[in-house]
């Protein structure tokens, strides 16, 4: 905990402005508001699922916060000069143009309906929708770095460097005993398992468990190409361009992915994603944050599951 400590105590002694972050608070507070105020992302940009210019809707959403990010930075730091570097624009619009494919994609509901005509389509439907993040992410990723990559240092944080994660997984067992008390409130329970049946043990013909595990690791997956992207790519990877510099705009964007969950959520993602990215700027590692979310996400899915063993 200490290291984590001193890796935002030196982060913020050398980028922090009063200026800059109270107006990155102010803009990502309206922002936030006006989007939960006109329902924005709910009922304007997802009021064209399954239609391609629900894509491009998303890029000039996230393109509107990173490069607002990006602008607030290079005013107050006075690095305005980003803005007529080549790579800075090459890498900028490539991320943003992945992530907005990655969010607009939908064709995981056709190969849903074709997989086995259609006999497991909402079994198809919930793995497919976490796993399609192979294509709409992790091969353009991987295509970008191999062919474009100047630097190839880890491919944006993904090689495993073990020392110093111990303190993941003791954060993680903090974490357990709220997680638990959670669980046992009503609201808990209309949200967490995630998974449902689906029949899709009965067409297979195995235990249910089978079943809900194979969900469990597609589920675990997509919170991989989310940390690869945001504290792999554009930390990371931007940093080769911006410095530390990379991190306020990954954050400003990270808080603009959430519009469409609930505004608690949206909020403490700001400071989860700036904590994140502080130290994958730090460690040139993203295995933290893949540790902490995927903990996160798989001990609600079992203080669930357990929960409805007892009330069954």
């Amino acid at each position: 905990m200490r290291t984590i400590i001193r890796y935002l105590r030196d982060y913020l002694k050398a980028d922090f402005r009063p200026d800059l972050y109270a107006v990155t608070a102010v803009f990502l507070a309206a922002c936030i508001g006006l989007n939960y105020y006109l329902d924005f992302e709910d009922s304007y940009i997802d009021a064209y699922r399954g239609q391609n210019i629900r894509i491009v809707y998303y890029f000039l959403l996230y393109a509107f916060a990173y490069y607002t990010g990006v602008g607030l930075w290079t005013r107050f730091h006075g690095q305005t000069e980003v803005w007529q570097s080549r790579d800075f624009w090459l890498y900028s619009l490539f991320g943003l143009a992945v992530y907005a494919v990655y969010a607009g994609f939908y064709g995981f509901n056709d190969w849903s309906h074709r997989l086995l005509d259609g006999a497991i389509y909402r079994f198809a439907f919930y793995c497919l929708r976490n796993l399609h993040s192979l294509v709409t992410v992790l091969l353009p990723l991987l295509l970008f770095y191999w062919f474009a990559e100047k630097e190839k240092n880890g491919f944006y944080g993904m090689r495993p460097k073990w020392k110093g994660l111990r303190i993941y997984f003791i954060l993680l067992l903090c974490m357990a005993p709220l997680i638990t008390y959670a669980s046992f409130q009503p609201s808990f329970l209309e949200t967490y398992p995630t998974y449902r049946d689906t029949e899709a043990d009965e067409f297979f013909n195995v235990p249910t468990w089978v079943t809900a595990v194979i969900y469990e690791l597609a589920y675990g997956w997509d919170f991989v190409p989310t940390e690869l992207m945001f504290r792999g790519f554009l930390v990371i990877g931007m940093s080769r361009i911006l410095g530390r510099g990379a991190v306020l705009p990954m954050v400003v964007t990270y808080a603009f992915i959430h519009f469409g969950k609930p505004p608690g959520e949206t909020i403490s993602s700001i400071f989860g994603g700036y904590i994140l990215g502080v130290i994958a700027l730090r460690t040139r590692s993203i295995w933290g944050g893949i540790i902490i979310h995927l903990g996160v996400a798989w001990l609600m899915e079992l203080a669930a599951f357990i929960q409805l063993a007892f009330q069954s």
